[in-house]
């Protein structure tokens, strides 16, 4: 029975190793790869130039929204419209609103950043802005800090004892 076993296994063995194809396969470096040269940049392209493009909120009340809006200004420097596709915050309490027409050569617009300050501490977000221009993906940051004007009170660190009149001395 041993034996039977035995032979059993290393026939299948064998029949395995020998069911395996070997494949004759070139070196990647050996192959010819088609290259693209890479398009050039268009010169008529729209482009963006920022006044800024990180806004320092400073420090602000927590629910002042007087104080939650701010702008980017930009003008479109290149010789073709600024089609702005897309608008995104890096969180659900970074807004932004972008505008929706496009904006001719030579001619200004501003996205419109609203911040949620229910939120206390400081913070540091991104918005993605996706265009037409030259460079399609600009990030613009704004950081600050929201102070809460009345902190919850924090439990002291050692009881205090109060006497009570029925204590025996």
């Amino acid at each position: 029975m041993k034996k039977l076993f035995l032979m059993l296994c290393f026939g299948g063995t064998a029949i395995l190793a020998v069911a395996q194809e070997k494949k004759e396969t070139t070196p990647a470096a050996a192959q010819p790869q088609a290259t693209t040269p890479a398009p050039a940049p268009d010169p008529n392209a729209a482009d963006f130039k920022w006044d800024n493009t990180t806004i320092d909120y400073g420090t602000v009340t927590k629910a002042d929204e007087s104080n939650s809006k701010r702008e980017f200004k930009f003008t479109n420097i290149g010789k073709s419209p600024l089609i702005i596709s897309s608008c995104r915050g890096s969180c659900g309490c970074t807004v932004p609103t972008c505008p929706t027409e496009p904006i001719l050569p030579g001619k200004g617009g501003s996205i419109s950043v609203h911040y949620d300050i229910n939120r206390v501490g400081p913070f540091t977000k991104t918005v993605t802005v996706t265009s037409n221009a030259k460079n399609p993906n600009e990030t613009l940051k704004i950081t600050g800090t929201v102070n809460d004007p009345n902190p919850a009170p924090t439990p002291s660190a050692t009881p205090t004892v109060t006497p009570t009149q029925n204590q025996p001395h």
